[in-house]
């Protein structure tokens, strides 16, 4: 994806400084307190966490997987496709997202592991994911797909793609991201589904139709 520098420095700043700020709270989620990328081909993106966007505490303790995930699920929010491509538009969006899965579908944090808004910002969505991903080794059980929150991780993409397509900003995020959550876990660009091919819906509509696209410019980013 292509970034602006100054965007990517500024971001990159505010995340750092909610991690220091939460890292006695993610050493709950297993590992040392260093939570560097696995060493790998694949840049790590520019990542919001919990702390930065202003995330609610989860109601209850989330639950760790012993396990890597074998699978990148992709969705779509459903939410209005937004012109506001803006930083400040993608952690207001965390943070709805967040309130209609705790608020109204009583779930105990945010569904989905991570949120790539249609600026291309990456925000972590349920807690301790973003921690895991980073060592590698666990995941935390979602709420996204059902028969798959225990082995997959779920990607939302903010916006409503039944007839149009993302942005190509958020296309362009979605690859790098989706490249290194395949680097870091070990999972094949081959293993990256929809939503719809698990349970009865329309989600990710168009954003299904093109992931033979999106696993082959994975797998160029892996190097294969």
């Amino acid at each position: 994806m292509s970034v602006p520098l100054p965007r990517r420095a500024v971001l990159r700043g505010a995340v750092l400084l909610g991690a220091a700020a939460g890292v006695t709270a993610l050493t709950q989620f297993g590992g040392d307190r260093d939570a560097r990328a696995v060493a790998g081909a694949v840049d790590q993106p520019t990542i919001a966490n919990c702390a930065t966007w202003g995330a609610r505490p989860p109601s209850s303790a989330v639950s760790i997987v012993q396990s890597r995930p074998n699978k990148i699920i992709i969705h779509h929010t459903a939410f209005p496709n937004t012109t506001d491509y803006s930083l400040a538009y993608a952690y207001q969006n965390s943070r709805d997202i967040q309130n209609l899965h705790m608020d109204t579908n009583g779930w105990i944090d945010s569904g989905q592991h991570f949120t790539n808004s249609r600026g291309g910002y990456l925000t972590e969505g349920r807690h301790g994911s973003l921690y895991a991903l980073l060592h590698g080794q666990t995941m935390v059980q979602g709420a996204h797909c059902v028969g798959q929150n225990s082995q997959a991780i779920g990607i939302e993409n903010d916006g409503t793609y039944l007839s149009v397509q993302p942005p190509q900003a958020q296309w362009d995020s979605l690859i790098w991201f989706c490249a290194f959550t395949c680097q870091q876990y070990g999972i094949p660009s081959s293993e990256i589904y929809g939503h719809k091919d698990f349970n009865n819906t329309q989600c990710p509509g168009l954003l299904h139709d093109r992931l033979p696209e999106l696993r082959s410019a994975v797998a160029a980013r892996l190097g294969g």
